[in-house]
């Protein structure tokens, strides 16, 4: 039903207002202009915003290069207002004000914590196992805490190369930077000549007292031998260094007192090294053993190892002992019962035989090679014709009671004769030569026991004289003064330790050294600017 109460409307008033309600506003001019101005102060705002965000971003997250650039840049400007500051005098109170805030700023931070433990006064064992390493001597089987800690921080500084960079003073710096341009002097120095001549080179003195020299990687680091070394020799006219050993092998290095890395290295089955030498020439390795006489010839060249398994003429049980002679086309063998044998490399037989009294116990040659010095084990010296076999002259060596060793110096000035006391001779070879009862110039008697090496360097202003019967049985002596050099070998730890074999480079600026380790120990001697 219907309510007659409810008052209906016409429909065509309904839509008429709704059509009015639906029509557009008027368009305004003034308030669109109005409008416009303010979103475009609004984007204005906003645009700024994202260009101090974007900068942010850039300063966190990326643009690496830039930031170090303006840091950079940033620390100059500081350390230039900063000089500025230092540079000005009577600037007045406020300038000094600042100054001194500056300075201030400028000063290390003391340690925001400090263990109260630390400072006290407490010693350590050192011979435990986990410490011992960091003993340098017996006196040192207690230390304090404090010294502990610097010796261990010393430890750590020497393995990581020093002290880093971001730890060290100004002070330390301008050091570390004196002492990088020395090195860099001393290397280009290294660079002038990478190879040298079959020649004697001279040098400027060599001061006496104590010799600079620099403690380098083993030569023989690349490949440590895994027994008693024996031989060490470098080159004749390349930067390379030989080592051969009892383990059986013979091994080639580069030497750049840095890494010295590995050329070759070449096993000799069942065959222990006693002696290896190169040729004259340097393009063979002679290596000789202990149980026969059986020995090996290496051509470098063609890589190629060839066994000598027997010699025309030569009636010994073994080859152990010999000589490369200078004219390098020839061998001189020791044999026994005081016999020395002249082997030609190229039949690979005996052309010659000499015979002293005694048995041999060193062969010298003169620079020349026409003739040869022979110690024996009794004590007396032999001067030989080389190639008419014939004795010119011999002598007592002075106070010898048996023989060890002998070594002729390359300039023809000296020869050694070592003793089995430790007592080192140093004759003119020129009196040796002309006199039986010649008188030494200076008796080295740095040496304990038996002197069994001798080497003189190619300059003759060193002598090397050796024990392989104790550790650190090494010393050098200064030829011109004929004194000894003090600071060889340190002192306060071992470095050599037991010695076989010395030899120096062709032109001194390299000393290297064989031990019972397996190691070849480096070391360059600076007063000589080329290898």
């Amino acid at each position: 039903m219907e309510d007659k109460n409810v008052i209906k409307l016409p429909v065509t008033e309904d839509k008429i207002t709704a059509k009015k309600r639906s029509r557009p506003p008027k368009f305004d001019p003034e308030g669109e202009e109005k409008l416009r101005q303010q979103n475009l102060k609004r984007l204005a705002v906003l645009g700024e915003e994202d260009a101090s965000v974007k900068r942010l971003e850039t300063l966190v997250f990326g643009a690496e290069e830039e930031l170090l650039e303006r840091l950079v840049e940033e620390n100059e400007e500081e350390q230039t207002s900063v000089l500025q500051l230092e540079d000005e005098e009577g600037g007045g109170d406020e300038d000094s004000e600042g100054e001194d805030e500056l300075r201030q700023q400028l000063q290390p931070r003391k340690a925001a914590w400090v263990d109260e433990d630390d400072e006290l006064e407490e010693e350590v064992d050192m011979k435990h196992r986990y410490r011992r390493n960091l003993m340098k001597g017996d006196a040192e089987s207690v230390l304090s805490k404090q010294r502990l800690q610097q010796r261990m921080k010393e430890q750590f500084q020497k393995s990581m190369g020093g002290t880093p960079s971001w730890a060290q003073s100004s002070d330390q710096k301008k050091k570390k930077k004196a002492l990088d341009e020395e090195e860099e002097e001393e290397e280009e120095e290294d660079d002038l000549l990478r190879r040298t001549g079959n020649f004697v080179a001279s040098s400027e003195s060599l001061p006496s007292g104590v010799l600079r020299m620099k403690k380098c990687l083993h030569a023989n680091n690349a490949r440590p031998s895994a027994d008693r070394l024996t031989s060490v020799q470098f080159h004749p006219s390349a930067q390379v260094v030989m080592t051969a050993g009892l383990d059986q092998s013979v091994s080639l290095f580069q030497v750049d007192g840095k890494t010295n890395p590995k050329i070759q290295s070449v096993h000799l089955e069942r065959f222990p090294v006693h002696q290896a030498r190169f040729s004259r020439d340097g393009q063979t390795v002679i290596a000789t053993s202990l149980r026969n006489k059986m020995f090996y010839l290496y051509d470098m060249m063609e890589g190629r190892v060839a066994p000598v398994r027997s010699v025309r003429g030569l009636s010994e049980a073994r080859v152990k002992d010999f000589s490369v002679c200078p004219d390098g086309g020839a061998l001189l063998l020791t044999g026994t019962n005081g016999y020395l044998h002249m082997l030609t490399l190229k039949t690979n037989e005996i052309v010659r035989s000499m015979k002293i009294n005694g048995d041999v116990s060193g062969v010298a040659f003169c620079p020349d090679g026409s003739k040869a010095f022979v110690n024996s084990e009794e004590g007396e010296v032999f001067v030989w014709d080389v190639r008419s076999s014939r004795c010119l002259s011999r002598f007592m060596d002075d106070g010898c009671v048996k023989g060890t060793a002998i070594a002729a110096s390359p300039d023809g000035r000296y020869l050694a004769c070592g003793s089995q006391a430790g007592v080192v001779n140093v004759y003119s070879q020129e009196a040796c030569l002309n006199s039986t009862n010649p008188k030494p110039l200076r008796a080295v008697m740095n040496l304990l026991t038996s002197a069994t090496s001798l080497t003189f360097n190619p300059t003759s202003e060193i002598l090397a004289v050796a024990s392989r019967v104790e550790d650190e049985a090494v010393r050098l002596v200064h030829l011109p003064s004929l004194t000894v050099f003090s600071n060889f070998p340190v002192a306060s730890r071992k470095v050599t330790h037991r010695v076989s074999c010395l030899d120096f480079s062709p032109r001194s600026g390299f000393f290297s050294l064989a031990n019972n380790k397996g190691h070849a120990p480096l070391f360059r001697l600076l007063h000589y600017k080329d290898f």
